[in-house]
C-alpha cells in the first residue's frame, strides 16, 4: 500500500522561517518537521575545512605580490548584508589575528576558515550598524601589518528565500542520514556556489564529504563517499541568516545542530525472493517476507533512508488515485522512504501474499509482528535498497543521495571538489 502521493514542488513552496512541519503525502502529518536554530557557535567546517573553536588560528593567506594587506569590506562601504566575512590576501606570510567590533565596541565571535581567505563571525551581524575590523598579519618577511576596516550593514527587509534544515539537535540518526537542507524558491545554478560555502558540515572522526544539489536547486544533501561510522558525531551551521541568495533575496536565519551517528542497520529488499534482510553492525540479524507493489503500483527500486516514523498514521489516497483505487485506512508502524508515499509498514491483510508474490500499492507490506520488530530498532537515516522492482527511484524523491555513485554525486556540487577526495571509492 502507497500514501497519498503530493509533489515535492508544491511540499517545498510551504516552506516558512520558523521550525517547519510541513504538509506532505502519504499521511495526516505530511513531511518530517525540520530544525530550525539560531546558530551559537563558530562555523563547524567549510569545503576546505575551518577551525573548531572562537579562537583564531594562523592559515596562510591568498598572495597578492605587492607585499601589502588587503581587507574587505573596504572601509566606508555601506548596506553590507549581515553575512559579510571579513575577507583578507597577503603577499606570503599568515594572519595572527581578526578583530571585530560593533559600533559600542562590543566584540563579535567567529573563526578563520581553514584556506585563510576569511574570517566568519559565529552568526549574523545585526543591520544598520556599524563595524569596525582589525586584522593584524605577519608578511612573508615577518614583519607584522595591521590593517582596520569600518563599514554599515543593511538595513532590514527585502525578499527572504525560505530554507529548511532536516537535523535535529541531540538526536542520533542512522548510517545513512545525509545532512538534507531545502530551499523555497530554488536556489539558482549561478548563485549555488556563495550558498554552499556557508554550509559548514563537521563529522569526528573527520570522513570528508561534499555538498550535491538537485536539478531544480530546491535541495542540497552532504554525503561522505561511504556511510557515516557508527558513533560519528555531526555538527552543522547551516549560515545563511541575511546572505544574498539570488533574485535580490537573502537567506531567512542561520540554522545549526549537533547530532550523533548509531550504529549500523541495513535493510536490503529482493524483489525476485520477497524477502527483507537485515544487517545489523556488519551481522545479519534477520530475513523477513515483504509484499511489495503490484505491478499496476509498482515499488521504487533504489537506495533510500528511513525519514520518518509514525506508530499510527492515517493513508488517505481518494483524491490522488484512479477512481476504484484510493482508500482510507488505518496504518501502523509507519516508515516513510519517499515523499511521494513510499512506506515500510505493517500490512497484516497481505500477510499471505507476503514472501510470495505483490499486492501492495507501492509500500513494503510486512506482518504486525514484523513491523513492530523493524520499527522498535530503526533510526532514521538507516538505509533500506530495494531491487528489481519493475520502477526506479526518482532523484530528489526522498533523500536519495545514496542512490548515486560517488562520481555522479560529486558532479551536483557547485564548488570544486579535491581530486583526492572526489577519485575515493563510494558506497552506492
Amino acid at each position: 500500500m502507497v500514501g497519498m502521493r503530493r509533489s515535492l514542488l508544491a511540499v517545498v513552496s510551504l516552506l516558512v522561517a520558523a521550525p517547519l512541519a510541513l504538509a506532505g503525502c502519504g499521511d495526516d502529518a505530511g513531511k518530517p518537521a525540520s530544525a530550525a536554530w539560531v546558530a551559537s557557535g563558530t562555523p563547524s567546517a567549510a569545503p576546505s575545512g575551518s577551525p573548531e573553536s572562537g579562537a583564531v588560528s594562523a592559515a596562510p593567506a591568498a598572495p597578492v605580490g605587492d607585499g601589502s594587506l588587503h581587507v574587505t569590506p573596504v572601509t566606508g562601504k555601506k548596506g553590507v548584508p549581515v553575512s559579510a566575512e571579513i575577507g583578507f590576501r597577503l603577499s606570503g606570510g599568515k594572519v595572527t589575528s581578526v578583530v571585530l567590533k560593533d559600533e559600542d565596541g562590543k566584540a563579535v565571535s567567529g573563526a578563520l576558515r581553514e584556506d585563510g581567505s576569511s574570517w566568519v563571525p559565529a552568526k549574523p551581524l545585526k543591520n544598520s550598524r556599524g563595524y569596525v575590523a582589525t586584522v593584524t598579519a605577519v608578511d612573508g618577511a615577518g614583519q607584522s601589518r595591521t590593517e582596520t576596516t569600518s563599514f554599515t550593514t543593511m538595513a532590514p527587509g527585502g525578499r527572504q528565500t525560505g530554507t529548511g534544515f532536516y537535523l535535529f539537535d541531540g538526536n542520533t540518526y542512522g548510517v545513512a542520514m545525509p545532512v538534507v537542507v531545502e530551499f523555497n524558491p530554488g536556489i539558482e545554478k549561478k548563485d549555488r556556489a556563495a550558498v554552499q560555502k556557508r554550509m559548514f558540515v563537521k563529522s569526528e572522526p573527520a570522513q570528508p564529504g561534499t555538498w550535491s544539489w538537485t536539478s531544480s536547486g530546491t535541495q542540497a544533501f552532504y554525503r561522505a563517499p561511504k556511510f557515516w561510522q557508527a558513533g560519528t558525531k555531526l555538527t552543522v551551521r547551516i549560515a545563511l541568516g541575511g546572505l544574498p541568495t539570488g533574485g535580490g533575496r537573502y537567506g531567512d536565519q542561520d540554522r545549526s545542530a549537533t547530532a550523533k551517528i548509531g550504529r549500523s542497520f541495513v535493510m536490503s529488499v529482493d524483489n525476485k525472493s520477497k524477502h527483507m534482510t537485515v544487517v545489523e553492525s556488519g551481522k545479519t540479524v534477520r530475513t523477513l517476507p515483504v509484499s511489495l507493489g503490484r505491478k499496476k503500483f509498482p515499488s521504487a527500486s533504489g537506495t533510500m533512508v528511513v525519514m520518518e516514523k509514525k506508530r499510527e498514521t492515517v493513508f488517505d489516497t481518494r483524491n490522488e488515485m484512479p477512481a476504484g483505487e484510493g482508500y482510507r485506512v488505518d496504518i501502523e508502524y509507519a516508515q516513510r522512504l519517499t515523499w511521494s508515499g513510499q512506506f515500510i509498514h505493517s500490512a497484516p491483510w497481505s500477510g499471505p501474499d507476503q514472501g510470495r508474490r505483490n499486492v501492495s500499492h507501492g509500500c513494503v507490506n510486512v506482518s504486525a509482528a514484523n513491523a513492530k520488530w523493524l520499527f522498535d530498532r530503526t533510526l532514521i537515516g538507516d538505509p533500506i535498497t530495494i531491487r528489481g522492482t519493475e520502477d526506479k527511484l526518482g532523484y530528489g524523491n526522498g533523500w536519495t543521495p545514496w542512490d548515486v555513485s560517488w562520481a555522479e554525486f560529486v558532479k551536483g556540487s557547485a564548488l570544486p571538489v579535491p581530486a583526492d577526495l572526489a577519485a575515493q571509492e563510494g558506497q552506492a
